[in-house]
């Protein structure tokens, strides 16, 4: 019996053996949680300004422009300079940009365009900050524990997406309202740096390729197009949260079936991070799991058909049912894709890989939300949410059949498929 939870329950024998690995963990998880305090303190303090939606909803454009724009640029950055002195600069500036949003709350100043800078530049550094972080991952565990280590990140994850706007709620009620949000974030900082100072030096790309530009960013896009199985890992992510992911139509579906109440609503969003926090807890047997690409494939494909499923159920049960479903799903296909990411990336590419696999992941969910407000409005919510999750499922399918190599992919095999792709590796060696 004992044997048995051992291989259901998570993995935490990297916490174990890796003490650098463990620090880094919990200084991290402590900082996110602040994060997520400050990312509610956000929102409300816009809507409290203007009373708009739109206002509310522009924070999206404010953080997705520089996601996209300066991610890939950092990556290029990750891999030409010593890592550990990349994060532990951006993590000070982003305790500065905290400490910003606090003055700004302690000062009174109200100002729609000086929240939307802060953000935007929070955006900008996070999309360095958090591929360069993830790099460390390989270097502080062995390949045999990267899926547990990551089954542990997405753990921390899902805690931080319960335990955060939580506790910011109770904060904003009952001390100080959104000035102690921020100011518990800025001093959460200190948890992260704690977490990175116990990195060894040498935490860094061994062989930079090209100086940090353009150039360099091409090179990685170019390495992701020739890699099969990285091309199968992208492309799986993005049909599942391009066609998949209905957060949009989540509002108008609450109000035909269930009569709009805001606490109805806010079971949907709880159901999906419920599930998510469930399947990570009992992630253990993810590490026994070789046929990582067919695995990904079949958690998308259950994301898809949750959701789907969610489009036509009727009782509050089934549907909140469904959704903790897909968050489940969902914390396979992350931990699948990220495994095989950081398996088959070769560590002179791994920061410009981790970018795009960062600016994929923020895109995604933005374009799901158009797509599938798009087909809601057009057609009917319900049709919306049916036509995405069916979509995701034949998606799936195709990707399977169209790039059989990341299908039949096992956890090993990274380097017979990478070798290949490694040929041009002269032409990124140019400067960029």
């Amino acid at each position: 019996m004992l044997a048995w939870k051992k291989r259901l329950l998570i993995d935490i024998t990297p916490l174990r053996e890796s003490p650098r690995y463990r620090r880094l963990l919990s200084g991290t998880t402590l900082s996110s949680v602040g994060s997520s305090m400050t990312m509610f303190a956000v929102t409300l303090q816009v809507y409290e300004i203007t009373r708009s939606p739109f206002a509310v909803g522009a924070l999206g454009i404010a953080r997705l422009v520089p996601t996209l724009t300066i991610g890939l640029l950092g990556g290029s950055l990750a891999d030409a300079v010593d890592r550990r002195k990349l994060v532990l600069t951006t993590t000070s500036f982003l305790a500065v940009v905290s400490a910003g949003l606090a003055a700004q709350a302690f000062a009174g100043l109200s100002q729609l365009w000086l929240l939307y800078g802060l953000v935007a530049v929070q955006a900008a550094l996070s999309a360095i900050n958090q591929p360069a972080r993830q790099t460390f991952l390989p270097q502080l565990l062995p390949p045999r524990l990267l899926p547990a280590g990551i089954a542990l990140n997405r753990l921390t994850f899902q805690v931080m997406l319960i335990a955060g706007p939580a506790l910011a709620g109770l904060v904003t009620a009952a001390a100080g309202g959104l000035r102690t949000c921020y100011l518990i974030d800025t001093v959460s900082f200190a948890g992260s740096i704690y977490g990175l100072t116990g990195l060894p030096a040498s935490a860094r790309s061994q062989q930079p390729t090209s100086r940090p530009g353009p150039r360099a960013v091409a090179a990685g896009i170019g390495f992701i197009g020739r890699s099969r199985v990285l091309a199968g890992a992208f492309l799986t992510d993005l049909n599942a949260t391009v066609f998949g992911l209905p957060l949009a139509l989540f509002p108008a579906i609450n109000a035909e079936r269930f009569g709009g109440r805001a606490s109805t609503l806010g079971l949907f969003t709880a159901a999906i991070g419920v599930g998510g926090l469930v399947s990570s807890v009992f992630s253990g047997p993810v590490g026994h799991i070789r046929r990582q690409g067919l695995a990904m494939l079949i958690s998308a494909a259950v994301w898809g058909a949750a959701f789907a499923g969610f489009a036509i159920a009727s009782s509050l049960w089934l549907t909140l049912s469904l959704l903790a479903i897909a968050g489940a799903a969902d914390t396979f296909t992350v931990v699948f894709r990220s495994a095989i990411v950081q398996s088959v990336t070769p560590d002179a590419y791994r920061g410009r890989v981790l970018a795009a696999d960062y600016a994929v992941g923020a895109g995604g969910g933005e374009l799901g939300n158009l797509e599938s407000g798009t087909v809601g409005s057009l057609t009917s919510p319900m049709v919306g949410a049916l036509s995405g999750g069916l979509a995701t499922i034949a998606g799936c399918v195709v990707i399977g059949m169209v790039l059989p190599t990341f299908a039949r992919y096992k956890s090993g095999d990274e380097a017979g498929e990478a070798q290949p792709d490694q040929a041009p590796e002269a032409a990124a060696a140019a400067p960029g």
